[in-house]
């Protein structure tokens, strides 16, 4: 059986089926309802059930919030399925850095920049992280801080000139400046140091090539994007729901007290701060800075056991399947002690995936998690941020962004 919303239907042994979704509008599909609201969209598609028809333009798509789905669309990537061709606003910000390239590409580029970003290197990051948190810490006394992927561009070829095209041409011509100005400065420096960037610089590949300048700007966005940007979300939706939750916020206090003691955190702290990591994951389970994953059917892929037409494009978003009852009891609650080894509820695997998972897995997953970790660690040993007590709502681009400026008043902490 076939419905008007894309490929063929029907069951298979493992219990999974792909049911209709949404009606859509002739060549749009369900690109308006989407458009008007990717979160809210992608919930609504999670009441019709785990795998679910719809479509993105003239696009056959499917729908997938099963836990278990979900592991085979990320595990499966390279194998039976593509990353797809992503729009022109991502290529012209990213470039063909790791994120985007496929392929054999793809794997000479993760063997290059994977070494950076590996435990040991992490450790020795550290430091910086911690060391200019102190910085900014030091500076700070109580006062007050501070769609063309969803919209019909997503479908006009690269050559249409739009506004926003033009905005995100100028945006990247900024980046470019800035990252050559950076890389310039490493490399006079002359001996190599210590830092992510120069192990990039540094790094070959197997025939002894090392990365080019394009593909050294590619790498740098990709990871300073990765790095920096999703960290600042990350702890912008922490101190948010902290400032609204009064016992998380002691829970967090205590911690800090008893393992640090009065001192700035360590590496060696990250293992210890088992609250103040469950902060960041519950976090990213409410406000996932990357709130989608997508992939393109190859030739004989299934998912769930229900074999999919070649180019159905599937997609998964985590803010939808965090936000499931089923697997997380009162999802809107924030509950950072629902992450205790022993005392939280049981998780299915990848009914939490921020980071994505499987080949393609975020390369600076425990680099983010480190650096998330102790740079709450070092500002909230010393201070409470009360954010201003009005709503936030999350903004869909690239990453998941407040849709307002949000301002904290600064308060020390009094000593007990």
């Amino acid at each position: 059986m076939s419905t008007e919303n894309g490929p063929a239907v029907g069951a298979e042994p493992r219990g999974h089926r792909i049911v209709p979704g949404p009606k859509g509008l002739p060549f749009l599909g369900n690109m308006p309802q989407f458009a008007r609201n990717p979160l809210g969209f992608f919930e609504r598609l999670r009441g019709h059930g785990d795998l679910v028809q719809w479509r993105f333009g003239p696009n056959p798509c499917v729908f997938v919030a099963d836990p278990e789905c979900i592991g085979e669309l990320l595990t499966e990537t390279e194998r039976s399925f593509d990353q797809p061709a992503l729009g022109i606003a991502f290529r012209t910000v990213m470039g063909n850095g790791v994120v985007v390239a496929r392929g054999t590409e793809w794997r000479r580029k993760r063997s290059l920049v994977q070494p950076s970003v590996r435990p040991k290197q992490v450790r020795s990051y550290a430091a910086t992280m911690a060391g200019s948190t102190v910085e900014l810490a030091d500076s700070w006394s109580g006062e007050e801080i501070g769609k063309e992927f969803a919209g019909i561009g997503a479908l006009l070829p690269d050559w249409v000139p739009t506004p926003g095209r033009a905005r995100i041409r100028k945006a990247a011509a900024v980046i470019d400046a800035e990252v050559g100005r950076v890389v310039a400065r490493h490399r006079d420096g002359g001996a190599e140091r210590p830092d992510l960037l120069s192990r990039l610089l540094t790094a070959v590949d197997e025939t002894g090539a090392h990365l080019t300048d394009e593909e050294i700007r590619d790498e740098t966005v990709t990871l300073y994007i990765g790095g920096h940007e999703t960290t600042s979300s990350t702890l912008v939706w922490a101190w948010y729901l902290l400032s609204r939750n009064a016992g998380a916020r002691a829970a967090l206090h205590e911690e800090l007290d008893r393992v640090l003691g009065g001192r700035e955190p360590e590496f060696d702290d990250y293992a210890r701060l088992a609250y103040t990591q469950s902060v960041v994951k519950e976090t990213l389970r409410l406000y996932p800075t990357i709130w989608l994953v997508t992939g393109v059917a190859k030739e004989g892929a299934r998912i769930g056991g229900v074999p999919l037409p070649e180019g159905t494009r599937v997609w998964s978003s985590q803010w939808a399947t965090h936000r499931d009852e089923r697997w997380f009891p009162e999802p809107e609650e924030f509950r950072p002690e629902r992450w205790d080894a022993e005392t939280g509820h049981p998780i299915a695997e990848y009914a939490w995936f921020p980071f994505g998972g499987g080949p393609r897995v975020c390369l600076g997953t425990r680099f983010a998690m480190v650096e998330a970790v102790l740079i709450l660690a070092v500002l909230a040993r010393r201070f409470e941020l009360e954010v201003d007590p009005g709503t936030v709502g999350p903004v869909p681009t690239l990453t998941l962004q407040p849709d307002r400026q949000v301002l904290a008043t600064v308060r020390a902490r009094r000593a007990d």
